[in-house]
């Protein structure tokens, strides 16, 4: 259960930084027709989160990095990769990661950017439910 919990989890994440990676790189419109209304963003309050200096770590948007947060998730988790020592350390450690951004990120929407983003609030929610569950994985094994 706590596996397919994870991946369905990841699942999530890569859809919501697919969309935001799209929207980075101005791949999609951020209010493109096609997408499902919850997913949608005005263009002006997508462009306000995408293009902030925040929006970006190491140079490339913070979604980019995501994607390979959450394929790797994909990738670890069927196997019980991600509950095997060493490995159970390093997502730990990269879900801390995910957590501390995502504080970050969030006190920045509020109280900087003031763009009310559902869809990073998902995403950072999301996050800190991985690590959590990670952390009770671990603790049985």
């Amino acid at each position: 259960m706590l596996t397919l919990t994870i991946i369905g989890l990841a699942l999530i994440g890569l859809l919501i930084a697919t969309y935001f990676t799209a929207v980075a790189y101005r791949w999609v419109a951020p209010d493109a027709k096609w997408l499902p209304p919850i997913c949608r963003l005005g263009e002006k309050t997508c462009a306000t989160v995408v293009d902030t200096p925040r929006a970006r770590v190491f140079g490339v948007p913070n979604s980019v990095l995501g994607q390979f947060w959450y394929l790797a998730l994909l990738v670890a988790t069927p196997s019980g990769l991600t509950f095997t020592m060493p490995w159970w350390r390093a997502f730990i450690a990269g879900s801390a990661g995910t957590v501390l951004l995502g504080l970050f990120l969030t006190y920045s929407l509020l109280f900087i950017t003031r763009v009310p983003c559902r869809l990073c609030f998902t995403s950072h929610a999301l996050n800190l439910v991985v690590f959590v569950l990670l952390l009770v994985g671990g603790a049985g094994s």
